[in-house]
């Protein structure tokens, strides 16, 4: 159990294990202390006991702020930081931003998927050079992509020169970028389990262990405490205006009194 009457080590206690402090925190620690102790365990736990280096942690944290589907711009700020501070490079940042913005296609492909089965089209013959491609640049999802290379060649055929084209050079390694994805897939803010699937079976083939994947898995939770930030960000607030238009109905009151 921890102590929850002494709020300055609870403070140094939640700075030390997630390396930040924001107004909302400060709410949160009038408020209920208790969360932020016990929080600061929780979310602490996956970043500092798995096998992933500190460099990594902060690269997923920036990839899951970062994510379309959370766009968490104060979040983002703070792990960028984190991340450049462990050792990250500016080609390491711009390749998982090169990986955030390939998030869409997993939801064109099922939504293809769909359109091929109401409507088949003629599949191309293997020896085609982009069926030669899409093996090579994205195993894990070559069903899908050959269905929709049957539907419009040109798509997946652009598509697949931003795969491969469209990243730094020098960034992050082929395993990186794969827990990368699995992270950005597993998180409930986007939740594809079918590409999820496909994703962690190609990287269990290419030596990705269950420990790495676990704890990127695991890191993605950590975006939920977003909303509570917001709840407790907006309580000071509405607790300040109300504080503040009780002040000044008082002054009204004294001032219609005395005139």
């Amino acid at each position: 159990m921890h102590t929850l009457t002494d709020l300055d080590a609870i403070k140094s206690r939640f700075i030390a294990a997630r390396g930040y402090w924001r107004p909302w925190t400060e709410a949160m620690l009038r408020a209920n202390p208790a969360f932020l102790s016990y929080y600061a365990d929780y979310a602490g736990y996956p970043a500092k006991t798995g096998p992933l280096t500190p460099r990594m942690v902060e690269l997923v944290y920036v990839a899951l702020d970062a994510s379309a589907t959370h766009l968490y711009a104060a979040g983002l700020e703070t792990h960028l930081r984190m991340a450049l501070a462990a050792g990250a490079s500016e080609a390491d940042v711009f390749d998982v931003l090169h990986l955030l913005t390939l998030q869409g296609v997993n939801a064109v492909l099922q939504a293809a998927d769909v359109l091929h089965d109401a409507a088949p089209a003629v599949p191309l013959p293997p020896q085609d050079p982009l069926c030669q491609r899409i093996h090579a640049l994205w195993p894990e999802q070559a069903a899908s992509l050959l269905r929709l290379a049957a539907q419009d060649p040109g798509y997946v055929g652009v598509l697949l020169d931003f795969v491969e084209d469209g990243a730094p050079a020098g960034g992050l390694s082929q395993t990186e970028r794969l827990l990368v994805r699995i992270a950005l897939h597993a998180s409930f803010t986007q939740g594809d389990q079918t590409g999820l699937r496909a994703l962690i079976t190609h990287a269990l083939t290419q030596g990705v262990t269950r420990a790495e994947i676990l704890q990127v898995i695991q890191l993605g939770a950590h975006l939920a405490v977003h909303g509570a930030s917001l709840g407790a960000t907006v309580y000071t607030k509405v607790l300040a205006d109300a504080i503040g238009a009780e002040g000044k109905a008082d002054a009204q009151g004294k001032a219609g009194a005395a005139a």
